[in-house]
């Protein structure tokens, strides 16, 4: 036993004597482990933080990926906010945080909570006893039946700094998964109910006070002056002070926490709308024009103004209204019915506009969108358009679509002008009537305590006129606002590419891939884009996928990529449906060249590394070497950390290319797809290409899709499409031989070789 003390408290803590005891969690024994931090450091400083985010992740019933992982680790020892990331990537909902001991007691029932350790290990908070101040850890390495040992806080923080990762299955509403709209927007608002709860108990306060200045001038009015009462007014003057004082402070107070809670709501709100467009289906992007979606994202903006700005000051001057139009009926209960009633003559007005400003609105936002789409359009197609000179005529579409934007807007406002027009001189009767029948009730006022209620009714007339006529408002801009959610919903509620994160299987890719009768149709077509296709690619070949334009070839690379899933029969990586693998996992797996490829804004070195921070300049090079891009790289000024402009435009098409395929073997892929990606280089620039073929396919599947077949004469197996459907599957030398598809392209494209293989008998097709 040993003895750990606690203030004057001894707890005893039982070791056994054949228990190896270690920073890290790695404690073994031969029978029952019972371990608590401390002893040596681990030789594996990384495994004890994943073991305990695995362990942790399958409590709640999620499976993370540790290669996943280890390929975005940034350093020797992951840190708190790299595990969390790494849960929050997995579609958890997880936070690195640095507590306290007494933080710790109160989690007496929660689940799991990751401990790191000074040393780089790490151990599991399974419970603690705020009794006996203790709390209760596991070894990462021990059973699940394995007791938990009890620790006191002596001899936890002699190895623990504080930090900790809490993680859970995400099951919020406000989740990844749910639906854009003004419900989820309003829960959104919801999960900051305590700051808006100190929000509306200072809004209370700040009316309570907003009604003593009103009451002190009716006193001043109808004490003071009547009977020249200066020991009143000093003392009323001290009270403004004090009040004015007082409600500067708590003003200050209720600023500072809207400006929290608006930029909180402002940066959920954003990373959910970027979240759910990266989530996005590229089939989407490929049938709507990029203009077009970013004016309806664009949106969001509006809906953001309108969460902490119009709504949370409708709010606050409800607050208001519940505390002044009381005190308007106290003073006068004649003058407090008409500001009533012209505020319901305003809502009416109001309401009456509605239906016909939601018509004319909405074409506003069709003309917006088709002038967005055109301005993307231009944007994206710039070169095309400088390279073809047509400007005039993109200049005649876009001077067309602002003309109908103006339009639209125009009549928008025409008709948006009156319901302003009819409430203006109505808002004007509610200030001036009620002063002046005001006015003429204090003159038959026999009192004479009339004129103070007088001046005390009209400062709290305008402090309440205003929010009424702007809650009537509230609904129109709400039928805006509801506009802007349906046109950013229009974008984010689309189908996703999958429904969380964490779904699907993650089984360990090894490059075998077979279809089976597979059959495809794009999205409003009848011909289908694969007909039951069927062939096998063994792990570790190159295997080349030839044939006419429109014959398959580029759909067999997306289908392989989980771009499209909708397809009838099968198609398997390793036995494993495609369907029930994870995407993020699927992609991993993989690595993609395209015809044309896109390099980020940045140096050649960031561009390689793209999607794996952690790794370094040395794996840039290696796979910067297999591309045979490092001898083009070493030959410019500044070598890796060359910058690249949007656009690529200091580069070649062949260096460009070389980059993508650098890019593509940075994280050595199981499973290498070409899709068309030397038909646009120079003869030399292929060449290059060509000749690193062999050196880049040693050890993983390479499938390579090209209409170009003299870099696929070295594949194992070529398999060639001709309307959807396999003609042959064989070596370049056996399709010359049978295939008369396959040797007439051949023939087409060789024309300056020798005519013998003209000269072979043509062979049918073997069907398959």
């Amino acid at each position: 036993m040993v003895s750990v003390s606690r203030n004057s408290e001894v707890l005893p803590v039982p070791i056994r004597d054949d228990v190896e005891v270690d920073m890290t969690g790695k404690g073994r024994s031969e029978g029952a482990a019972e371990w608590v931090p401390g002893g040596p450091a681990a030789f594996d400083r990384t495994g004890p933080r994943i073991k305990a985010m695995l362990q942790v992740a399958r409590y709640h019933g999620v499976d993370l990926d540790p290669n996943e992982f280890r390929a975005a680790i940034a350093g020797p020892v992951p840190s708190a906010s790299d595990l969390s990331q790494w849960a929050q990537n997995a579609g958890m909902w997880s936070r690195a945080l640095r507590i306290r001991w007494s933080h710790l007691l109160r989690f007496e029932h929660a689940g799991p909570i990751v401990l790191l350790f000074t040393d780089g290990g790490a151990g599991l908070l399974t419970g603690a006893s705020t009794e006996r101040n203790v709390v209760f850890l596991k070894s990462v390495d021990a059973p699940d039946d394995a007791e938990a040992v009890a620790i006191d806080e002596l001899r936890l923080l002699q190895v623990w700094s504080g930090e900790a990762v809490l993680l859970r299955a995400a099951r919020s509403y406000i989740a990844a998964d749910a639906p854009f709209t003004f419900g989820w927007l309003i829960d959104l608002v919801r999960l900051e109910s305590r700051p808006l709860r100190d929000i509306g108990i200072a809004s209370f306060t700040l009316s309570i006070l907003a009604i003593l200045p009103p009451l002190i001038v009716m006193t001043v009015v109808n004490k003071v002056l009547q009977f020249s009462s200066i020991p009143t007014l000093v003392l009323l003057s001290a009270v403004i002070a004090v009040v004015f004082l007082y409600e500067t402070l708590l003003g200050h107070a209720r600023r500072l926490i809207i400006n929290v809670v608006g930029a909180r709501l402002d940066t959920k709100l954003n990373l959910h709308v970027f979240s759910r467009l990266l989530r996005l289906p590229l089939d989407y992007f490929e049938r709507h024009p990029a203009g077009e979606t970013m004016y309806h994202l664009a949106q969001v903006y509006r809906i953001r103004e309108f969460l902490t700005g119009k709504l949370l000051s409708t709010f606050l001057d409800l607050i208001t209204l519940c505390v002044l139009i009381p005190v308007m009926f106290y003073i006068n209960a004649t003058l407090a019915w008409m500001v009533l009633a012209c505020a319901v003559v305003i809502m009416a007005i109001i309401f009456a506009f509605l239906a016909p400003l939601r018509r004319r609105y909405q074409n506003v936002v069709d003309a917006e969108t088709w002038k967005a789409a055109a301005l993307g359009e231009t944007v994206v197609g710039i070169k095309t358009v400088k390279a073809l000179g047509l400007e005039p005529q993109r200049k005649a579409l876009w001077d067309e679509r602002v003309a109908d934007a103006g339009k639209a807007r125009l009549a928008f406002g025409q008709l948006a002008n009156w319901p302003q027009t009819l409430v203006t001189p109505i808002e004007r009767a509610m200030v001036l009537g009620t002063m002046l029948i005001g006015a003429y009730l204090a003159m038959n006022d026999r009192s004479g305590y009339m004129v103070g209620s007088l001046f005390a009714f009209m400062m709290i007339a305008q402090r309440v006129a205003q929010p009424l006529v702007g809650l009537a408002r509230l609904v129109e801009d709400y039928e805006e606002v509801g506009a802007a959610i349906g046109e950013a919903a229009g974008v984010l509620n689309r189908p996703l590419e999958s429904s969380s994160n964490s779904a699907g299987l993650r089984p360990k890719l090894v490059g075998e891939i077979k279809f089976s009768d597979l059959t495809f149709s794009y999205i409003g077509t009848k011909t289908p884009a694969l007909d039951r296709v069927s062939f096998d690619v063994p792990a570790g070949t190159m295997f080349g996928v030839v044939g006419r334009s429109g014959s398959g070839k580029s759909t067999i690379a997306r289908l392989l990529q989980g771009i499209n899933r909708d397809y009838s029969g099968f198609l398997k990586l390793d036995g494993v449906d495609l369907k029930e693998i994870n995407l993020r996992h699927l992609r991993q797996g993989l690595g993609v060249v395209l015809q044309d490829n896109f390099l980020f804004r940045g140096s050649i070195r960031d561009n390689i590394i793209a999607g794996r921070p952690g790794l370094t300049l040395s794996d840039a090079m290696r796979a910067a070497h297999l591309a045979g891009a490092a001898e083009f790289i070493e030959r410019m000024p500044n070598g890796y950390d060359t910058y690249i402009e949007e656009g690529s435009p200091n580069l070649s098409g062949g260096q460009k290319q070389r980059l993508a395929i650098a890019r593509a073997l940075i994280h050595d892929p199981t499973i290498l797809i070409l899709d068309e990606a030397t038909s646009a280089l120079d003869p030399e620039s292929e060449a290059v290409v060509s000749a690193n073929l062999i050196r880049i396919a040693s050890g993983r599947t390479m499938i390579i899709v090209s209409h170009r077949l003299a870099s696929l004469t070295e594949c194992d197996q070529i398999l060639v499409m001709d309307q959807g459907k396999v003609l042959d599957v064989a070596p370049h030398s056996v399709l010359l031989e049978r295939c008369g598809v396959y040797r007439q392209l051949w023939l087409q494209q060789n024309r300056h070789l020798d005519g013998r293989h003209s000269r072979l008998a043509a062979v049918p097709p073997r069907p398959v």
